[in-house]
């Protein structure tokens, strides 16, 4: 049976209508290229049309390499530097198209802005930035965005589109997340400067239920995530249902067909009472701890 196509929105100014699920490819940092192929075969089946990997996804970057000799018009292509100076990165992203197969992807990203230091060098003379503004002009890449975890990265992402004109932004989002008042303020006020300009906003950790409890972990995601389908439907139908974002999925290909399944049955955005109860029978907590 033929699973049910994942709606299409417009990925900021970038032309091009991606699905509303990106695939996180983090999912494909330490799997056989065999687990990869048929996680692309899964892809294809719901209509995904935009891969989000980096260069420090372990293998993640080889194993996507040999698809796209078939399949490179099919997706958005994206992956990120995590280096700060220009020499730095400008390696890494010729090293990323080179595991890649690739002449040239659709965006790079600043990989985890947060810490003040690290966004100074990044963005100031001589840093990473140049680097990826040198790949544009260069036709290597079509646009530029930034990528961060933490309770800050919101506004540090305000930060950025202060100093440059970024196409993309990336960051933590989901009912249990957005509970951190401070956090939701600087969220509200990120996503409006977005939509003011046209940024894509591209969001992470929807089905988080928590930091791992125990040493035993039982999925790839170094956040426990939620398992089973009901409430899966719910964290991703939430996120979702928040207009003009987009949910990366899940980085564990064992859990990956659940959120695609669930977005792609996605009409309306659950109730204020479903999320609490979800909250409160899953023992959710947020990642900001």
């Amino acid at each position: 049976m033929t699973a049910k196509q994942i709606e299409k929105r417009p990925f900021g100014r970038t032309g091009h209508m991606s699905t509303v699920t990106l695939f996180g490819a983090a999912a494909l940092g330490s799997v056989t290229q065999a687990e990869a192929d048929r996680t692309l075969d899964l892809l294809l089946e719901y209509g995904v049309n935009h891969i989000d990997t980096a260069a420090s996804y372990g293998d993640a970057e080889l194993r996507i390499g040999p698809w796209m000799a078939q399949h490179r018009k099919t997706f958005f292509l994206a992956t990120k530097t995590g280096q700060r100076t220009y020499e730095k990165a400008r390696e890494e992203i010729h090293r990323s198209l080179d595991r890649l197969r690739v002449d040239a992807v659709d965006l790079i990203q600043l990989h985890a802005l947060v810490h003040p230091d690290e966004w100074d060098t990044a963005m100031g003379p001589g840093g990473a930035l140049e680097a990826c503004i040198e790949a544009r002009e260069q036709g290597l890449v079509r646009f530029i965005g930034v990528t961060g975890h933490g309770s800050t990265i919101a506004a540090m992402h305000r930060r950025s589109l202060a100093r440059f004109d970024f196409d993309s932004v990336l960051l933590p989002y989901s009912y249990t997340i957005i509970q951190d008042k401070s956090y939701a303020q600087d969220f509200e006020a990120l996503l409006q400067t977005c939509q003011e300009r046209n940024v894509a906003v591209q969001t992470i950790k929807s089905i988080s239920r928590g930091p791992w409890a125990t040493t035993e972990r039982t999925r790839s995601t170094w956040y426990q995530p939620l398992e089973d389908q009901h409430d899966i439907d719910l964290a991703v139908h939430w996120v979702l249902g928040r207009p003009g974002v987009f949910l990366n999925t899940v980085g564990d290909i064992h859990v990956l067909p659940r959120v695609l399944d669930a977005a792609s049955r996605f009409t309306q955005r659950p109730t204020d009472v479903e999320m609490q109860t979800l909250t409160k029978e899953e023992h959710m907590t947020s990642l900001f701890v």
